[in-house]
């Protein structure tokens, strides 16, 4: 029952990221069009295909890179959801975790399906011009991540555990 909180998380995490996805880059035709202005410059759709991990770095483009980015990806699932568990995670952490987990498999799904990641979300402002993609699905690892930072150590009251 404790985990139920980690388990929805990551279930809608995944499901929004997938769906946005499916939403932008094909039913909006993102794909074929290449890019939509929505609130420029503040938000954009721009099309991109992530063959490496966060702004294109270790883009080999090859197979054994595609697997490798794979299995790291479900071993850092793995690793939090084991992480959480050993923990007296409050229901912050959970969530962060559950964040992470369904962000990380909504990226899986992709390199499983196409081979890369599907990128769709630009943001610049202020004058400068932001060349890079990404999707929700990094935005939930991202926060996943943060909360996982903010609240590792916090009794499910909140309170901060004593040191032994």
């Amino acid at each position: 029952m404790r985990f139920a909180l980690l388990f929805w998380a990551g279930f809608w995490a995944f499901l929004l990221d997938q769906a946005s996805k499916s939403l932008v880059v094909h039913w909006m035709g993102l794909v074929r069009l290449r890019e939509i202005d929505v609130l420029p410059p503040l938000l954009n759709f721009r099309y991109g295909e992530n063959r490496g991990i966060n702004f294109g770095l270790l883009d080999s483009g090859s197979e054994v890179a595609r697997w490798a980015l794979i299995g790291f990806s479900l071993a850092v699932c793995v690793a939090v959801f084991l992480w959480v568990l050993r923990q007296r995670a409050g229901r912050w952490m959970l969530l962060s975790a559950g964040l992470l987990i369904g962000g990380a498999l909504g990226n899986v799904v992709d390199r499983l399906l196409y081979g890369y990641v599907l990128d769709f979300l630009n943001m610049s402002c202020c004058g400068l011009n932001n060349p890079f993609v990404f999707n929700l699905g990094d935005v939930f690892i991202f926060a996943g991540a943060a909360g996982l930072i903010l609240f590792e150590g916090r009794s499910p009251q909140g309170k901060r555990k004593k040191a032994p």
